[in-house]
């Protein structure tokens, strides 16, 4: 099982890129089946949760190839409306195909589908979104299957809470059915935005992504396109928050800034200096980081979910005590237990998690539960007294291209070794 073992008390200093976004070209993939289309992807990260996508495509009869950051599917060839169990458990954003199969080639049948485990995300609202849309759908021993033969027809859905992955799921299967979509209390992310984008990009009709209420007017026929995927915002935090633990100086270019204006105000809180200019920001960190009052996480426009365990490692040597309040998964606080052994001060119960600053972390084994958890670990351990091993480091292949080697780039000594 490879590892990685990170060499602490190294300053940062120079320039990074942020790649593809992930919660942006996964969802994006999906929406290629709906299409029928060639398609070319422009800034596509080298992601395992792409691959399991391009391997759900390809299993679906398409055709798909990948040279450098360019991947092309040609969603033309689909003869196939089924994804198998081993596929579907490799990622959670697998269930977003269920809408764009329905809506293509009117049934799917897929399995529930896998990824980190952050507690209960049910898939109700997905599954209540097609039925709005006409859709037959039924549960039974682990297969969700659902049955459009006539196709779909627009409705009038809203949500109880926005939902990124049911938005998603929603504006996929809506922009191939028969008249409008009115979808309230939409998420709002960026990624859904890109979405959007490319959707229309292809020839789709959808209106007002980015807000709380999206239209989306059903058309027959999609054309090829040609699409560059947005820069990753939760990437761009991760190497923030490295520059700031370790008291450095550091520019990420290539971001999307207008999408981290919720992140940004923690950095300037805990002590740092933060320029923006263009699609780069600019972070110089004092010696050491003061805590913050209180973060919680909310749906976009606020403090991303994504974005919590990476800054409360990056406040875990801060001076003073920061609070969180995690409002979107009950058991995102795994970190806590793990960064405890590197000599951090964290206290969870429930949705609220209390950070009492310390002098400062000690390297030892430690165990990355899932994508995030893994990413806040690698930042720890870069201030840490002497050398931290973390294990399970597929969790953090899934979202990251060649994150130690971009960080290696800029001063730190990350080595992965089996």
């Amino acid at each position: 099982m490879e590892k990685l073992y990170v060499e602490g008390k190294r300053g940062l200093r120079g320039e990074l890129v942020c790649h593809g976004a992930k919660n942006s070209v996964l969802p994006i993939l999906a929406a290629c089946a709906v299409t029928g289309q060639e398609v070319l992807l422009h800034n596509c990260p080298a992601l395992t949760d792409v691959d399991i996508s391009l391997q759900i495509l390809a299993h679906l009869g398409c055709e798909c190839r990948r040279e450098g950051n360019d991947v092309a599917v040609d969603a033309g060839t689909l003869c196939c409306a089924q994804v198998p169990q081993p596929l579907m458990l490799q990622m959670r954003s697998s269930i977003v195909f269920l809408g764009a199969l329905t809506a293509r080639c009117g049934e799917a049948c897929l399995t529930y589908p896998g990824g980190c485990d952050l507690g209960a995300r049910p898939i109700d609202l997905h599954l209540d979104a097609l039925r709005a849309l006409g859709a037959q759908v039924t549960e039974e021993h682990g297969l969700i299957s659902c049955s459009a033969p006539e196709g779909l027809r627009g409705a009038s859905i809203a949500l109880y809470f926005p939902s990124v992955g049911a938005t998603e799921n929603i504006l996929i299967a809506a922009s191939r059915a028969r008249g409008r979509t009115v979808l309230t209390n939409a998420a709002q992310e960026p990624e859904v935005v890109d979405l959007a984008r490319f959707l229309n990009a292809c020839g789709a009709n959808i209106s007002g992504a980015g807000e709380s209420t999206i239209v989306i007017e059903g058309v027959e026929d999609f054309h090829p396109c040609e699409f560059t995927v947005m820069p990753d915002r939760i990437e761009a935090v991760t190497f923030l928050a490295a520059a700031a633990i370790t008291g450095s100086v550091l520019t990420v270019h290539k971001t999307d800034v207008d999408s981290l204006r919720a992140v940004l105000p923690i950095f300037l809180e805990s002590g740092c200096q933060v320029t923006c200019q263009g699609d780069s920001v600019s972070l110089r960190a004092p010696e050491r980081l003061n805590g913050v009052k209180m973060i919680r996480t909310m749906p976009y426009p606020g403090f991303s979910t994504d974005a919590q365990a990476l800054v409360m490692a990056m406040l875990a040597t801060a001076k003073g005590t920061s609070v969180f309040v995690e409002n979107i998964f009950e058991n995102r606080y795994k970190h806590a237990y793990e960064l405890n052994k590197m000599g951090a001060n964290i206290k969870t119960e429930g949705r609220m998690a209390v950070v009492e600053g310390v002098e400062g972390l000690t390297s030892c084994p430690v165990t990355a539960t899932d994508l995030r958890s893994g990413a806040a670990l690698l930042v720890a351990g870069l201030a840490a007294e002497g050398v931290t091993e973390i294990g399970h480091i597929f969790h953090i292949r899934r979202g990251y291209q060649s994150l130690w080697d971009d960080l290696n780039s800029v001063g730190a000594k990350i080595e992965q070794r089996d």
